[in-house]
């Protein structure tokens, strides 16, 4: 049963693959500025962030590549799709993630877009490292030890 001390959270759009495709260090939660016609088609859930990734441009953090569709109720005053939105961070946290990036070799990945409890947009922003191939197949051989396991305890017990 839920909590009733638990933020409300409405969850529009999520990248599962990047927990299989990258090693996460750190996560940290952006704020993402729409216009009203983006922020209408989120809440309707067709948005996807899947080959969406952050970048530093001018000293600020932009998210690149989330597709949000048009809004179909919307005339002349639409959105672009595919168009760069800026990522809504303190400055301390915008220094952090550029020196990760660019020190370290680290890329920025949006894990998920959601509506917080006051209803504003946010990104669950990942900092986080690439897998190489055979570190992809040891993390699905983990996944599959863990089904079957659980498979084995339910049979026997």
């Amino acid at each position: 049963m839920a909590n009733k001390n638990e933020p409300k959270i409405t969850v529009a759009a999520e990248n599962r693959k990047a927990r299989f495709n990258y090693a996460i260090e750190d996560t940290i939660e952006a704020g993402i500025a729409l216009t009203g016609t983006e922020v209408k088609s989120v809440r309707g859930g067709k948005s996807t962030i899947a080959e969406s990734y952050a970048d530093s441009r001018d000293g600020e953090i932009w998210l690149i590549n989330a597709n949000i569709p048009e809004y179909l109720q919307a005339n002349r005053f639409n959105h672009e799709p595919k168009r760069p939105r800026k990522l809504l961070l303190h400055r301390k946290q915008i220094n952090k993630l550029m020196g990760a990036v660019e020190r370290e070799g680290m890329t920025l990945i949006p894990l998920k877009l959601y509506f917080n409890e006051r209803g504003r947009a946010k990104l669950l922003l990942a900092v986080a490292k690439g897998k190489k191939l055979h570190d992809k197949r040891e993390s699905e051989k983990k996944r599959d030890w863990g089904r079957e396991k659980g498979r084995l305890l339910r049979a026997r017990g």
